[in-house]
């Protein structure tokens, strides 16, 4: 997805884990998806570099969609579907 299309996608759940550092914003993701329905997104709020990495991997082994990130001023947006 572009930037435009993913700034342009609802969200059903944001988490913010801004204030923690790997593993936490993983974390956070794992506990929060069960909070959502099929086809449902979600967007993780992190500052921390590794969460880029780390969160598509999960996606990948689990089966979620990963659908980008978009890069803020001091933090990024991590957006799933369920």
């Amino acid at each position: 997805m572009t930037q435009e299309e993913l700034m342009s996608v609802a969200i059903d759940k944001s988490i913010d884990a801004r204030g923690t550092s790997c593993p936490g914003p993983l974390l956070a993701a794992k506990k929060a998806i069960g909070q959502i329905s099929k086809g449902q997104t979600m967007e993780v709020l992190s500052a921390d570099e590794g969460t880029k990495r780390d969160i598509p991997k999960w996606c990948n082994k689990k089966g979620f969609e990963y659908l980008g990130t978009i890069e803020e001023s001091g933090f990024f947006k991590i957006i799933i579907r369920k």
